[in-house]
């Protein structure tokens, strides 16, 4: 990530840059409001609702009652149905169909808003060089997104009754990698270097901070294990484990790796055991800057990182014990994005304290 800003993109940056990452942050916002419906679609197992991909046509909901009736027939062909929800009434089909719907078309939108305005500054000369490629990357990113989305889906619509959770791991993960590149350049563009005098920080406590973004990010890869696996439903105790520190049925499946990525008491172990290491270094990471670091504003965002994670680690342990609520959930997958955009700040800031 650090990597996005250069001294050639500062001279480029555009005067009108606070316009510029106004409508990024908006752009963000939207990808927030994405993760949190698509938090609502799985939790409320309405991701399979919708069993074809038409990226244009598609933004069309049914729009009568024959069209609700074919989609019903559909939906009736996929083992969810059949192992799930047989017998389920029309009326019940529309509440899950809608929140994949919205889930879908709120990705369009965001395309839109993302696109439309991206044309208007390119042609206005707001944006141009490097950072123009780099919003394109974004733009196209973005479109590679929808493209997973399809193909996590597939994957519950023949041998399975719910998406792998490999593939909801790679589809969230990368709404992550968008959300944050949106936010890296919202303030690449909105910023005026002259204004910003931030004190030099060391390489280690850079790298500190970069570990603490990879952590952010590898801790959203095992929330994605534990809900495509529903693994929060399972030992809703906390600090224990069915009784112990460590499950019993910690490693029982072969090959041993599968045990990581498939087996449910292991995943959501791991899933407790790394909240407990990024809180941890993020407040050492805090009290770190709080000695040594001149300027309060990289004070500040290290204090809003870790609180921030203690915050979230909190709203975990009591999703688990109150064995998920909608609302929770919804507050839980929403505080993960939150996160990511907390570690993004900080490491921007970080990175242009090391570049002085």
């Amino acid at each position: 990530m650090a990597v996005l800003t250069t001294q050639s993109d500062l001279r480029a940056r555009p005067a009108a840059g606070t316009a510029v990452s106004i409508w990024l942050w908006c752009v963000a916002a939207l990808v927030l409001a994405m993760v949190t419906v698509g938090g609502a679609t799985r939790l409320t197992d309405s991701g399979l609702s919708i069993t074809e991909w038409q990226p244009l046509l598609g933004a069309i909901p049914p729009l009568s009652d024959a069209d609700w009736q074919d989609a019903f027939e559909k939906y009736k062909q996929i083992p969810e149905y059949s192992i799930v929800n047989a017998g389920i009434p029309i009326s019940e089909f529309k509440a899950i169909y809608w929140w994949e719907w919205s889930h879908r078309f709120l990705g369009r939108f965001i395309g839109i808003a993302f696109a439309l305005p991206y044309i208007g500054f390119l042609l206005a000369g707001k944006i141009r060089g490097r950072f123009a490629v780099k919003l394109l990357g974004v733009f196209a990113l973005g479109g590679l997104q929808g493209a997973i989305g399809w193909y996590m889906v597939m994957s519950g619509l023949v041998d399975r009754i719910d998406v792998s959770q490999y593939r909801l791991a790679l589809h969230l993960l990368t709404a992550f990698s968008i959300l944050a590149l949106l936010v890296w350049l919202a303030l690449d563009a909105g910023g005026s270097d002259d204004r910003v005098r931030l004190n030099t920080v060391s390489r280690g406590e850079w790298w500190f901070a970069f570990a603490l973004f990879a952590l952010v990010f590898f801790q959203s890869g095992l929330g994605a294990l534990v809900a495509g696996l529903k693994a929060g439903y399972a030992f809703n105790t906390w600090p224990l484990m069915d009784g112990s520190f460590v499950p019993d049925r910690f490693w029982e499946l072969t090959p041993w790796y599968l045990n990581f990525f498939e087996h449910i008491p292991t995943v959501q172990f791991d899933h407790r055991m790394v909240a407990y290491l990024v809180v941890a270094l993020a407040l050492v990471h805090a009290v770190m800057l709080a000695r040594t670091a001149d300027d309060e504003r990289l004070v500040r965002s290290a204090a809003l990182l870790a609180g921030g994670l203690l915050l979230q680690m909190g709203i975990g342990i009591y999703t688990v014990i109150s064995a998920v609520p909608l609302p929770l959930g919804l507050a839980h997958q929403a505080g993960a994005a939150v996160m990511v955009v907390l570690a993004t700040l900080h490491l921007h800031a970080m990175t242009r304290a090391s570049s002085r």
